[in-house]
C-alpha cells in the first residue's frame, strides 16, 4: 500500500476541486462542441449503469411490496373489527325485529279484540274529613242532581285514594285506602303476585297474604287487582316500603292528607261493599 507524505496529501486535497471544476468545464465544452459524442456517452453510461440500477431496484421494489402489504394487512384487520361490530348491531338488530315479529303476530291475533270504554268520572271537592264509622274517610260536596253511587273509586291526581262508601242526596263519603276497615286486591308489578292491602289508620297501610315464595320487594310497583270485583285491574297505588318492625307497607301516591278534589270514577263494579253505616256522628270540617 503506498502511503504518501502529509504534504503531498495536503496539496492532492487542494488541487482536486480545481481538477474536478476543469473536468466538468472541459465536458460542457465538448457536449457544446460535438453534441452526437456527448449523446453517445450518455447512452453508454447509461448502458453501463442500467443493470446495476436493475439489480439495486429488486431490493427496493420488494421493500415498497412489504410495506404495501402490511399496509394492506393493517387495513383489512381495521375492516374486520368493522365488521365485527357491524355484525354485531345487526344480530341485535335482528332479535329487536324478531320481537317485534312476534309481538305484531300476537297483535293480528287480537284484531278482534273491543277495549272498554272510558269510564265515566264526576270531580267532587273535600269538604270535611273523617265522621261516620270509619276514622280515615272524607266527605265530598255533590250538587242536587249527582250520579254518584257507592262502590265508585276515588282518584286523586297521582293515584287510588279510596272508595265510595255512603251516598246522600247533596253529598258522598269516601273510605281511604288507610283506614282499618279498607280491603284492596293488589297485584305487585315486579313479581305479578297478588296480595290485599290493609288500611292500618296510619300513613301507609299494609300487605298481607301475598303467595308463597312472593315476598314483596323494596320499591316494587303496587296497581290494583281485579279480584273480587271491586276495582279494576290496574289504578296506581303505591310502592313497596319495609317498615322498621320488618312489614311490608304500602307508601300511597295518592296525597291523602292533602285532599281537595277527587274524581269518582264508576267502572260498573259492585264488588263487596261495607254495610251501611248505624251511627252517623257529624264530620269534623276542614278549616
Amino acid at each position: 500500500m503506498i502511503r504518501l507524505s502529509i504534504p503531498l496529501r495536503l496539496a492532492l486535497a487542494r488541487l482536486s476541486l480545481p481538477v474536478l471544476i476543469a473536468a466538468a468545464f472541459g465536458m460542457m465544452l465538448l457536449g457544446k462542441s460535438d453534441a452526437l459524442l456527448a449523446e453517445r456517452a450518455r447512452v453508454a453510461l447509461a448502458d453501463l449503469l442500467t443493470p446495476i440500477w436493475a439489480v439495486l431496484q429488486q431490493p427496493v421494489a420488494a421493500a415498497q411490496q412489504a410495506a404495501r402489504e402490511a399496509e394492506a394487512l393493517l387495513n383489512l384487520r381495521r375492516e374486520n373489527l368493522r365488521l365485527t361490530e357491524e355484525n354485531e348491531r345487526l344480530r341485535r338488530w335482528q332479535a329487536a325485529a324478531l320481537a317485534l315479529e312476534a309481538e305484531n303476530a300476537l297483535l293480528r291475533r287480537q284484531l278482534a279484540f273491543v277495549p272498554e270504554a272510558a269510564p265515566a268520572f264526576t270531580t267532587a271537592r273535600v269538604v270535611a274529613d273523617g265522621g261516620g264509622t270509619y276514622a280515615r274517610a272524607v266527605l265530598l260536596a255533590a250538587g242536587p242532581h249527582h250520579s254518584l253511587r257507592k262502590g265508585q273509586v276515588a282518584l286523586d291526581e297521582r293515584g287510588l285514594a279510596g272508595r265510595v262508601t255512603e251516598v246522600g242526596s247533596r253529598s258522598a263519603r269516601v273510605l281511604l285506602a288507610t283506614d282499618i276497615n279498607s280491603r284492596i286486591p293488589v297485584t305487585l308489578e315486579g313479581s305479578r303476585a297478588r296480595a290485599i292491602m290493609v288500611g292500618t289508620n296510619g300513613a301507609r297501610p299494609r300487605l298481607q297474604h301475598w303467595p308463597e315464595g312472593a315476598r314483596p320487594v323494596e320499591g316494587d310497583r303496587v296497581v290494583t287487582s281485579a279480584e273480587a270485583g271491586a276495582f279494576p285491574a290496574g289504578l296506581p297505588v303505591g310502592v313497596v316500603r319495609w317498615s322498621a318492625a320488618g312489614a311490608p307497607e304500602v307508601e300511597l301516591f295518592a296525597r291523602l292528607d292533602r285532599l281537595d278534589l277527587v274524581r269518582l270514577f264508576d267502572y260498573g263494579l259492585n264488588g263487596i261493599l261495607p254495610p251501611d253505616s248505624v251511627s252517623r256522628p257529624e264530620p269534623r270540617v276542614r278549616r
